[in-house]
């Protein structure tokens, strides 16, 4: 699960083309011989993203799937677009505190991610971006890491482990009392989610705020 999710960063630090043919090593899937990744524009602002061994040669994939597969869909897709930076249903109810998040379905493997909740604050869309990257990172090595032996374990243990919440934070920034940017994970059950705050967000109340936003999530994944 963790390298799906850094897929779509890596390609969103690429230059725009309308096709690409990208080598990538993967540490738990390619750590010697590289998969490619392939990325086909569908619009402005849209790209198609595939992970494939050898075959086949983008210059024969591009005119099978543009054409067969995705040309009727593009009417839709278009109009979709204008959700794309934010990523959340129009009206969401979602904290005024919350400059950024990233939630993974790790059964589903699925990700909801988006830096521009409230984009007339600091910091930057690209700086939160930088933070929330770190952040993983870190939560995934050190904090939230897979756990040996988990698909040996019965079933109803499995089960009851499901329903026991596991969290931390951190503070970004300055050491001054009050300031620095707030980072928080939550992990229940599959869904892990992560938060970057407002320094206005006490650190007290950052689990529960998370716990909260996870609950109105849910629905979505």
């Amino acid at each position: 699960m963790p390298e799906a999710v850094l897929l779509p960063w890596l390609v969103g630090s690429l230059p725009p083309q309308a096709a690409r043919d990208y080598p990538v090593y993967l540490p738990h899937g390619s750590p010697t011989v590289p998969h490619r990744l392939l990325t086909l524009t569908l619009l402005p602002g849209l790209e198609l993203c595939l992970l494939c061994g050898p075959r086949p040669p983008l210059s024969q994939l591009d005119p099978q799937l543009l054409d067969r597969w995705w040309q009727p869909s593009l009417d839709s897709l278009r109009a979709c677009l204008p959700l794309g930076p934010r990523a959340l249903p129009a009206g969401f109810p979602l904290h005024t505190d919350i400059l950024g998040l990233l939630l993974l379905h790790l059964e589903l493997k699925r990700c909801l991610f988006t830096v521009e909740p409230s984009g007339d604050k600091d910091p930057s869309p690209e700086q939160r971006r930088c933070l929330l990257r770190s952040f993983y990172t870190l939560v995934t090595a050190m904090h939230f890491p897979p756990e040996p032996g988990q698909q040996e374990e019965k079933v109803e243990d499995t089960a009851q482990q499901a329903q026991v919440p596991r969290a931390c934070y951190l503070v970004s920034g300055t050491e001054e009392p009050g300031t620095g940017w707030r980072l928080v994970a939550l992990q229940l059950g599959p869904r892990r989610l992560l938060l970057l705050l407002s320094a206005q967000s006490p650190c007290h109340g950052l689990r529960s705020l998370a716990t909260r936003t996870l609950q109105a999530l849910t629905p979505l994944f």
